[in-house]
């Protein structure tokens, strides 16, 4: 369980850190994965730091976490990453459903399942 666990965490923190490459580097690439139009310069720094930013820093947590075998950081992902779920829930309900979203919605449901469960094996 230890093993599959750690493998599972892995894979989340590849690919937070693929997405969080791709907004810090290359922008524009991201626009159709996050189905957002940035308005110029500023619309472009906003992909770069918010979104590419809040990934990277998640994979820090992540890595940390993996290394060092202090997990509490997997809880703040795992808040992160229910928030930005709490937004999509709420967007369902604001703006109506479109089944476009519920591929996200569940993957990051299931990284927060991940994190938790990984953070309840390997406690601080």
């Amino acid at each position: 369980m230890e093993t599959t666990l750690n493998v599972l965490v892995l894979l989340v923190t590849l690919m937070l850190t693929g997405l969080g490459i791709m907004s810090m580097f290359a922008p524009r690439r991201m626009v159709a994965n996050f189905a957002i139009e940035p308005v110029g310069t500023v619309g472009l720094s906003t992909i770069r730091s918010v979104i590419g930013g809040l990934f990277l820093a998640s994979v820090a947590l992540l890595v940390i976490g993996l290394m060092t075998g202090q997990t509490l950081g997997y809880v703040a992902v795992a808040i992160l990453m229910g928030v930005v779920a709490l937004g999509r829930i709420v967007g369902i309900l604001a703006d109506g459903f479109d089944k476009a979203v519920l591929p996200p919605l569940v993957v990051e449901l299931v990284i927060i399942a991940v994190l938790i469960t990984a953070y309840y094996q390997f406690p601080v």
